[in-house]
């Protein structure tokens, strides 16, 4: 178990696709005369980091030092989400665009349910995200982690020379993947999907066997050194090629599931800081298993502190 004084050192930068999440809630009395839909009352409303800054934002909150690298665009969403990340304490890098809509995901809560969500996004600009490689070069010296957080929003299309310039800065490097296209994450120390995410890449298992088998072949291709699949209620399954099967199966801890949203986020955020402390993959994910268990009985995304972790 790393001491305060161990995290409080440590540095992650977080690097993706940082979004405002909007929460709207209300109650539900009747059904709308216009459609077959609930009337929602707002009585609430509450903004939250989302993304890779709900990402920057649990590292900080474990105690470790956070930088966030991300695009924005010049509009009210990005000022409320840098007022955010300004008051949680975490380091931010905003390169700006003013063609870019800031991303917002808006869901609507009635009666402690999630009835609808809306999004406001759009694509950034291609020579905005080539400027923001300096600041990722003039970033990762000061770091002792790298975290990409990929949502797909095109925030990362620059991420393999990304991780090229990290690996050799001797940095380990961790993925939240999306999409198909696993090729763009070579060279990664570790890349995080869930079950449904791998099985878009190396398609559907017929048993474990199976399983270890396409892992095995995609750390291979890749040259990653571990593929660690979040499975939800069966745990997670770290592949890294150690022991007679290469493989460490840990049980879900979850006591109660209230809410698995941004739960991806906690996971990749604690083994990045146990791993910018020096902790093994085997010991790191432990913990990261553990952070998780705890972040899912909480509602919408939500952060672990060090003290619910390790006291």
């Amino acid at each position: 178990m790393p001491s305060r004084e161990q995290l409080s050192a440590c540095r992650v930068l977080v690097v993706g696709d940082a979004m405002l999440d909007r929460y709207w809630f209300g109650s539900v009395d009747r059904v709308s005369p216009e459609a077959p839909v609930p009337v929602v009352r707002v009585q609430r409303e509450e903004d939250r980091l989302g993304g890779a800054a709900n990402v920057a934002l649990n590292v900080k909150r474990l105690g470790a030092a956070s930088t966030l690298l991300t695009v924005v665009g010049d509009d009210a969403p990005a000022r409320t989400l840098e007022s955010l990340l300004e008051r949680e304490g975490v380091a931010a890098r905003l390169g700006r665009d003013e063609k870019l809509t800031t991303i917002v995901k808006l869901r609507v809560i009635g009666r402690a349910q999630q009835l609808l969500r809306v999004d406001f996004e759009s694509t950034p600009d291609h020579e905005i995200l080539t400027q923001m490689l300096a600041d990722f070069a003039q970033a990762l010296g000061s770091s002792d982690a790298v975290l990409f957080s990929d949502y797909g929003k095109g925030g990362l299309t620059h991420i393999p020379r990304m991780i090229e310039l990290a690996r050799a800065a001797g940095k380990p490097v961790l993925v939240d993947p999306k999409g198909s296209d696993y090729g763009r994450y070579a060279g990664a120390t570790v890349l995080t999907p869930n079950r449904a995410e791998l099985a878009q890449v190396v398609g559907a298992w017929s048993d474990e066997a199976d399983l270890r088998r396409r892992a095995r072949r995609l750390r291979e291709d890749l040259q990653l050194d571990a593929l660690l699949v979040t499975r939800s209620e069966e745990g997670m399954s770290l592949f890294d090629g150690v022991g007679d099967s290469g493989q460490l199966d840990v049980a879900a801890l979850a006591r109660e599931v209230f809410d698995v949203t941004g739960a991806g986020d906690t996971v990749i955020a604690t083994l990045a800081a146990m791993l910018g402390v020096g902790m093994s993959m085997r010991d790191a994910i432990q913990v990261a298993n553990r952070a998780g268990g705890i972040v899912v009985g909480k509602f919408g995304t939500a952060t672990v502190s060090y003290e619910e972790l390790f006291e």
